[in-house]
């Protein structure tokens, strides 16, 4: 792909999110950093399969800030509520797997912090399908 077809894909790309982020309600937000959490994890394997050492920690680093800075930072702890707890720690724990990974170039922990990631995903779904749960999120919007 030429530079130039390169920069339109990358900005086409970029225009394409910021309409689905301006157009999200509270539940797709989050869904949108899963996808964006999931996707860096994706490119930090494919770099280090290549031996792209850059590219791996840019695209590591890309995902533990989504992780702490978005999904953890988007977590309410109302009293009573273990959830949100529970989610943090595990939250916590994938970006101290991330870090592993970085350091050891092991697959196996991009891996699992992928499918940890991927089950928590499927709920919010899940979730997001449930009718009282939809309306909420248009209200709220």
């Amino acid at each position: 792909m030429s530079f130039a077809a390169q920069n339109a894909a990358q900005t086409y790309a970029r225009v394409g999110l910021e309409t689905s982020v301006a157009a999200a309600d509270p539940h797709q937000l989050i869904l949108l950093l899963f996808d964006g959490a999931l996707l860096a994890i994706a490119k930090a394997g494919n770099a280090m399969q290549q031996g792209r050492i850059a590219d791996k920690g840019e695209a590591i680093s890309r995902a533990i800030d989504i992780v702490a800075n978005g999904l953890r930072a988007s977590l309410r702890f109302p009293a009573g509520d273990e959830l949100p707890e529970r989610l943090a720690a595990l939250y916590d724990y994938m970006c101290t797997r991330l870090l592993h990974a970085n350091l050891r170039n092991d697959p196996a922990a991009l891996n699992e912090v992928s499918r940890l990631l991927a089950e928590i995903k499927s709920a919010w779904e899940e979730i997001g399908n449930d009718p009282a749960v939809a309306s909420a999120s248009k209200v709220a919007a």
